[in-house]
C-alpha cells in the first residue's frame, strides 16, 4: 500500500531527481520521435507526475519514478515506439489513481486508451477455486488479439518491479518472484527478449533460493580470472582464422546465467565444479542480408578447421528459425584443454532480434521469422477464444506452449507444421483443423498405420484418418500436449457434460418445487457445499448420473423457502466466498506461528517437501484439508504462489517443542564392506536419531542410499549431513524432497 509523502522530505531534491530521470528517458528516445510525439510524451509525463504525486513506493521514493523507469526499459532495452513509451508512463494511472480511461482517450487517443486498459488489472470477486493471478494473466493474453505492445510493456513493468524487490516483505518477494519465474520469464522468452528473460530468471532465483543464488554468484566471481584467460586463449586462433578469411565480426565470451547453472545443479544433479559450459562464445557477423546464411556457415567451417565439433550438438536455426524469430547457428566444440565450449554464430540483424524480440521484428519486416511468430500468435488466439475454459486451464496450457521445444512435421502434400516436442498424432490432427481432430481415429506416420497416441519425431510425414462416428473422450487428455488440442477436447467434453447436466438441473428443480424450496442461488450454494461440489455444473451433472441422492432433501429443515442444513456448512449471510476467505486469512495469519500457538490452528505438513523447524516456510489454505505447511523451495511452491497468492499465509517457526519431523537424505558413494554399518552407527549411535526406512542400491561399485529419518530441526539435519560427508567412501550427501504431490 502506498503512503503519503512526509513533510520532512526534501521535495526540491525529489523534483530534480524526477526531472533528471525524465531527461534520461528522452535521451533514450531522441533518434526515434517526432516533435508531435515528444509533446505527447511530455503530456503523459505531467499527467503521471500529477496523478501519482501523493504516492510512494515501499522504498519511500516517489511513485512516479516507477512508470518513468518502465518507459525507459520500453525505449532503451526493447526499442519500442513513442506510443509504447506514453502507455508505459500511464500504465498505473487508471488502476491506482482517479484518472479514467475516458480522460486518457480524450487527452491522447483511442489506441493509447486501449493499451492502458489492457495493462489495468481486473476487479472482481473470486472463490477458492479461481486464481486472481490467472484471471489477470488471461486478460493480459487476450491483448494478443489487439496489440502485442501491452504484453511488452507489462514485461518491462515486471522487470522494474523485480529490480526493486528488496524493499518489500519476504512473503511479497516470494509471491512476485514465483509468479515471475512461472509466467513472465517464459513469456519474455517466447517474445524473443532473451536478455530480459535471463534477468527475470536470475532475479527470481535471487529471492526464491537466496543461499543457492549467492553461492553460485560467488563461485562464478572466484572463477572469473581463470575463465577470462581460458576465453582469451580459446578465441585467439579463431580470431586469426576469421580475419584471414575476410570476415568482419565481433567475438567475445558471454557467461551463462546464474539461473541456467542452477538448473543444471538442481535438476540434472551436476555439481558446480563439474559444469564446464559456464560461458558461451558469441560471434556477431557484419553481413549483407542476402549473404547471411552462407557467411554463418563459412564461419562454422573456419571454427571446425581449428576445433573438433560435437555432431550431436549442432543447432541450425538459420534454415528453420524458432517461433519467436530467433535465428543463429550453435555448435559445441572440444577445446585444446579438453573442455566442451558452445559457440553461437549470428549476424547483427539476428543479434538485434535475439536481444529485442518483437521490436526488432517491426524494424526488419522480412524473412520467415515474422510468419513463424504470426503462426504461433494464431494458435494462442485460438486457445484464448474459448471463453468457457477456466483461467487456470488457459494459463497452464499457455505455459506449456511457452516452454516447449519444437519439432517440424509434414502433411501428405509436404506442407510444414510446427508442433511442441512430444506432440502426438492426435495433436497433429487438431493442428490441421479442430473438426479433423475431433473425428480422428488413427494416423499413417511415414505410411505406417499408428495409434492416436503415437509421439511424433522431427521430419515425420503424417496422414490423419477420421470417422464421423468418433467423438472426443477424456482419455485423449492423457496424451495430447498442445494447447489447441487440450482446449478443443476440454470444450467438447464440457459441452457434453452441459447436456447431461441440463437433465440433472431439471430433476433438482422439480424436487425443490415439490418440497416448496426456492430455486435460489443461496440454496444451490448450500447444496454444493453439502454434497462437496465445486460448481453448480458438477452438482447437476452428478445428479443426472445418480451420484447425488436427492432423497437427502427430505431430511432438511425448510424455513420460508430456504434450506437449513443439519450442520451449517456456510454461515447464513450475504458474504461472498472471497470475503469468507479473506476473513479466514486475517484471523489465522497472526495465529499461525508454528510452536506455541499452532495448536489453535488446523494444519498439516505437506508431504511434497516435508518441512522441518528452521526451514523457510509458508502456509497454504487448501479447499478440503485446512492449512498445509510447505517449504518456500518446495517443488510446488512456485505454482502455488504464482496462481493463488491470496491463499498464502505468513508462517514462521518460534519455540520448538521436542517433536521429531520426518525428512529424507540421499547418499552416493563407493560400495565398500562395512560402510552401511558406519552410516547407521552415526545416525542411531552417535546422534540418537530414529530412522523410518533405509534402502541402498549398488551398481558397478557405486551405491545410492535413501534414508527417511526423524530430526528436530534444520541444524540437527545439517550436523548429520556434515558427519556423513566426512566418512571415507561417501561422495555426496543431500536432503531430498518427497515426490508425493500435494
Amino acid at each position: 500500500m502506498d503512503f503519503k509523502a512526509d513533510n520532512k522530505i526534501d521535495l526540491n531534491a525529489e523534483n530534480q531527481l524526477i526531472r533528471k530521470e525524465y531527461r534520461s528517458l528522452l535521451r533514450a528516445l531522441r533518434k526515434n520521435i517526432s516533435p508531435q510525439e515528444k509533446k505527447l510524451i511530455r503530456e503523459a509525463f505531467e499527467l503521471a507526475t500529477e496523478s501519482h504525486k501523493d504516492m510512494r513506493r515501499k522504498s519511500g521514493e516517489p511513485y512516479v519514478l516507477h512508470p518513468i523507469a518502465v518507459a525507459k526499459i520500453v525505449a532503451e532495452e526493447m526499442g519500442l515506439d513513442a506510443t509504447s513509451v506514453i502507455c508505459a508512463l500511464l500504465h498505473d494511472t487508471v488502476e491506482d489513481t482517479e484518472v479514467t480511461l475516458e480522460e486518457i482517450e480524450r487527452t491522447f487517443n483511442k489506441e493509447i486508451a486501449k493499451i492502458v486498459d489492457g495493462l489495468t488489472k481486473i476487479a472482481g470477486v473470486f472463490d477458492l477455486n479461481s486464481s486472481i493471478q490467472a484471471e489477470n494473466f488471461r486478460k493480459l493474453l487476450l491483448t494478443l488479439n489487439d496489440d502485442i505492445r501491452v504484453i511488452l510493456i507489462k514485461l518491462a513493468d515486471r522487470l522494474h518491479n523485480m529490480r526493486t524487490l528488496d524493499s518489500l516483505r519476504r512473503d511479497k518477494q516470494l509471491k512476485i518472484a514465483s509468479e515471475t519465474s512461472y509466467l513472465y520469464a517464459p513469456l519474455a522468452h517466447r517474445m524473443g527478449l532473451y536478455a530480459i528473460k535471463t534477468e527475470l530468471e536470475d532475479l527470481s532465483l535471487k529471492y526464491t533460493e537466496p543461499d543457492l543464488y549467492r553461492d553460485i554468484a560467488q563461485k562464478l566471481q572466484e572463477k572469473k580470472k581463470e575463465r577470462t584467460k581460458f576465453i582469451h586463449d580459446f578465441i585467439k586462433p579463431l580470431k586469426e582464422e576469421l580475419e584471414k578469411r575476410g570476415f568482419h565480426f565481433d567475438i567475445y565470451g558471454r557467461p551463462k546465467s546464474i539461473y541456467s547453472i542452477y538448473n543444471k545443479i538442481k535438476h540434472k544433479g551436476v555439481p558446480f565444479e563439474e559444469i564446464y559450459d559456464l560461458f558461451a562464445i558469441r560471434i556477431i557477423l557484419k553481413s549483407d542480408h542476402d549473404k547471411e546464411k552462407s557467411d554463418c556457415w563459412g564461419v562454422y567451417s573456419a571454427i571446425t578447421d581449428i576445433y573438433h565439433p560435437n555432431p550431436d550438438r549442432l543447432r541450425d536455426w538459420l534454415s528453420n528459425p524458432k517461433t519467436n524469430g530467433y535465428e543463429a547457428l550453435h555448435t559445441t566444440v572440444m577445446s585444446s584443454s579438453g573442455k566442451w565450449v558452445e559457440i553461437q554464430i549470428r549476424t547483427e540483424r539476428m543479434h538485434e532480434i535475439a536481444e529485442k524480440g518483437f521490436a526488432a521484428h517491426w524494424k526488419y519486416k522480412e524473412g520467415n521469422s515474422d510468419s513463424a511468430m504470426d503462426e504461433w500468435l494464431e494458435k494462442i488466439r485460438g486457445v484464448l477464444s474459448n471463453t468457457d475454459v477456466s483461467a487456470l486451464d488457459v494459463v497452464n496450457d499457455f505455459k506449456h506452449e511457452l516452454f516447449s521445444e519444437e519439432i517440424f512435421v509434414f502433411t501428405p502434400k509436404g506442407d510444414l507444421r510446427r508442433l511442441r516436442k512430444g506432440a502426438t498424432a492426435l495433436d497433429f490432427a487438431f493442428e490441421i483443423h479442430s473438426g479433423i481432430g475431433k473425428k480422428c481415429i488413427g494416423a499413417k506416420v511415414n505410411t505406417k498405420l499408428l495409434p492416436l497416441s503415437h509421439v511424433l519425431k522431427n521430419g515425420d510425414q503424417v496422414e490423419i484418418l477420421t470417422s464421423n462416428k468418433q467423438t472426443p473422450n477424456e482419455d485423449w487428455l492423457s496424451f495430447v500436449v498442445t494447447a489447441k488440442a487440450r482446449s478443443v477436447i476440454k470444450q467438447s467434453l464440457k459441452d457434453e457434460k452441459k447436456k447431461i447436466a441440463a437433465d440433472g438441473k431439471e430433476a433438482l428443480e422439480r424436487k425443490l418445487k415439490a418440497l416448496k424450496i426456492e430455486v435460489s442461488e443461496s440454496n444451490i450454494l448450500l447444496l454444493m457445499n453439502f454434497y462437496k461440489m465445486i460448481s453448480p455444473l458438477d452438482l447437476y451433472f452428478n445428479i443426472a448420473n445418480k451420484k447425488v441422492d436427492l432423497s437427502d432433501l427430505n431430511k432438511f429443515e425448510v424455513v420460508a423457502g430456504k434450506i437449513k442444513l443439519p450442520k451449517p456448512v456456510l454461515a447464513q449471510s450475504t458474504q461472498s466466498m472471497d470475503e469468507v476467505v479473506k476473513q479466514t486469512l486475517q484471523k489465522n495469519a497472526e495465529l499461525l506461528i508454528m510452536g506455541e500457538n499452532s495448536d489453535k490452528i488446523n494444519y498439516k505438513f505437506a508431504p511434497c517437501c516435508n518441512p522441518i523447524p528452521g526451514d523457510d516456510v509458508f502456509g497454504f489454505l487448501t479447499i478440503n484439508d485446512g492449512i498445509k505447511i510447505h517449504r518456500t523451495n518446495c517443488p510446488n511452491a512456485v505454482q502455488m504462489m504464482s496462481k493463488y497468492a491470496y491463499r498464502i499465509i505468513k508462517t514462521k517457526w518460534t519455540k520448538q517443542h521436542e517433536i521429531a519431523f520426518l525428512t529424507g537424505i540421499k547418499l552416493t558413494g563407493l560400495d565398500d564392506v562395512g560402510l552401511v554399518n558406519k552410516i547407521t552407527n552415526i545416525i542411531t549411535g552417535e546422534m540418537n536419531l530414529n530412522m523410518r526406512s533405509i534402502s541402498f542400491d549398488s551398481n558397478d561399485g557405486v551405491f545410492e542410499g535413501r534414508i527417511m529419518i526423524y530430526v528436530h530441526d534444520t541444524k540437527e539435519l545439517e550436523d548429520l549431513i556434515e558427519r556423513l560427508t566426512g566418512l571415507d567412501g561417501i561422495l555426496e550427501v543431500e536432503r531430498f524432497e518427497s515426490e508425493d504431490q500435494n
